[in-house]
């Protein structure tokens, strides 16, 4: 069976005014592939983020997209089929439900097919929405634009288990329907449940990397470098 790689990054380093908070990074993710950065505050998962999306330029080596350069830029990289749900809930909340879809340019339905707790919920204003049904509108938004590619950050933060449970399940079935996923992620047992390979990292380095069922049985491992000392370096 032929093996699309949607995105590929090697000797990726990246950070802030010049200074790397990535270094020498290599990581790819494949059709309906999900990808989990997992790793300590400060270890540079956002930063790899930021810098996959096109926000931050590589400091050193290269990001290829769908089998050719990246372009610059996180709006040119979302137009060529990129989406990126960031750390923060990224709704407006003066809007309603009904008008963030809109706004957000998504198939209004198609969220409602994947979210129907949002249905009820159409013209209530984002801003009085739970934090669960923020980042049910959130993702849905995300996920309606159809993307090839999606980058989710911290999609979890704050958020019942429960509630994690439902978003990262249908992360899962985005990846199923062929959607390449690369998720930071602080629920460690959560992610891995719907991973399919894993990179955990540290002070701006991968440090284990291997499919989810090589690495399982490291789980303790993982949730113990979160512990660990990560130094002064932004998440």
């Amino acid at each position: 069976m032929t093996v699309t790689v949607l995105l590929e990054a090697q000797g990726l380093s990246a950070g802030y005014a010049g200074r790397p908070v990535v270094k020498d990074l290599d990581l790819s993710v494949t059709q309906g592939q999900v990808v989990v950065l997992l790793g300590p505050n400060g270890a540079g998962k956002t930063t790899t983020l930021l810098a996959l999306a096109g926000e931050l330029p590589a400091l050193q080596g290269s990001v290829a997209l769908f089998g050719g350069p990246a372009p610059a830029g996180l709006h040119r990289r979302a137009r060529s089929g990129v989406g990126f749900v960031t750390e923060e809930r990224s709704v407006f909340m003066e809007m309603t439900v009904e008008e963030n879809l809109r706004v957000g340019r998504a198939d209004a339905g198609q969220a409602l097919e994947l979210f129907p707790e949002l249905r009820p919920l159409l013209r209530r204003r984002a801003g009085l929405l739970s934090g669960g049904e923020q980042q049910m509108l959130t993702l849905g938004r995300a996920l309606a634009r159809t993307p090839r590619l999606l980058l989710i950050d911290e999609l979890s933060l704050g958020l019942a288990p429960l509630v994690v449970a439902r978003l990262l399940t249908a992360v899962r079935a985005a990846a199923d329907d062929g959607v390449g996923v690369v998720l930071v992620e602080q629920h460690v047992e959560q992610a891995m449940r719907i991973a399919d390979h894993v990179y955990v990292m540290q002070r701006g380095a991968v440090v284990l990397s291997g499919p989810t069922a090589e690495v399982a049985d490291r789980v303790a491992e993982i949730e113990a470098s979160y512990l660990e000392a990560a130094g002064p370096v932004a998440s």
